[in-house]
């Protein structure tokens, strides 16, 4: 059993480690037992998303029959039977160990199916339910592993850093995301700069375009401002990690300002030689220093 376990924790780091880049090298700052429970909700987390965007050439009953039977080999996992799924172990030790908010996994699941046949969201309220069990949940999820001096008060800050990281991502990715035939940028927000769908799939950063995705830049900033507060909150040894995850998923965000917001062009990417000196001055900041993004 604790082969089983130890491979299932070594699945989700090596999930970790192929797909997430800029958290994975973050998470390297955290203690090493703190570490391995990180990886296993990332995998978890990951191995969810793949399901929904990895099969894309079947059927999306097909795709939503597949998600359902993993979800019901989590939750078989979760009544304590048994399972011999790669990853499961290691989430299931991880939940039980910190005794972890089901609820939370239950609205990760939910936005997962949403996936399956949503492709466009009106309004910013209706993606922020969207984002509130794709994204929002994973910053309540991470809080009891991190731990803080005040996890009451640590609480909404850790939802709005799953905002902000998202909602980069979804900035970031306008391309790709229209490829699955998805944009989450809201309707409503493209409509104030008279952009459509159509236009988007032209994959032209005309003026409107860009003028869109630099309003989408500056409410991002808005989460990672409301995000900030948290992470003084946290224990000293989870802060270097934390602010390190912060200011490189933030610096996304400068980049796709360095490219005029031409988000078609090249995908925005932190360069190496900022995220090794953001790494290390995050080693060297005192524990409890209010939280910035990087100039």
């Amino acid at each position: 059993m604790e082969t089983d376990l130890a491979a299932a924790y070594e699945r989700c780091r090596e999930l970790h480690r192929e797909h997430g880049r800029t958290y994975y090298l973050a998470t390297r700052l955290l203690p090493a037992w703190k570490r391995r429970h990180v990886h296993a909700l990332y995998g978890f987390t990951r191995y969810a998303d793949e399901i929904v965007d990895r099969t894309e050439s079947r059927p999306s009953a097909e795709r939503a029959a597949i998600l359902t039977e993993w979800s019901d080999r989590f939750l078989a996992g979760l009544r304590g039977e048994p399972t011999d799924d790669a990853l499961l172990p290691a989430v299931l030790h991880t939940i039980a160990v910190f005794d972890l908010d089901l609820d939370d996994f239950a609205k990760f699941l939910r936005s997962m199916t949403m996936d399956l046949t949503v492709t466009g969201y009106p309004t910013y309220d209706d993606l922020l339910d969207y984002m509130d069990g794709s994204a929002a949940v994973i910053g309540t999820m991470m809080l009891p592993i991190l731990g803080s001096s005040d996890p009451v008060a640590a609480r909404e800050p850790a939802r709005q850093l799953g905002f902000a990281f998202q909602l980069t991502n979804f900035v970031r990715d306008v391309a790709e995301d229209l490829e699955r035939g998805r944009v989450y940028l809201p309707e409503e927000h493209l409509a104030e700069f008279g952009v459509t769908r159509r236009i988007l799939q032209q994959g032209v950063a005309t003026p409107a375009v860009k003028a869109l995705i630099k309003a989408e830049v500056a409410r991002a900033r808005e989460h990672y401002a409301l995000a900030a507060p948290g992470i003084p909150l946290l224990e000293p040894a989870s802060q270097a990690c934390m602010r390190t995850a912060f200011q490189l998923y933030g610096g996304i965000l400068d980049e796709i300002e360095a490219i005029d917001y031409d988000v078609f062009g090249r995908r925005a990417t932190v360069p190496n030689r900022r995220r090794a000196a953001v790494a290390v001055r995050s080693l060297l900041t005192r524990p409890g220093t209010p939280v910035q993004l990087a100039a």
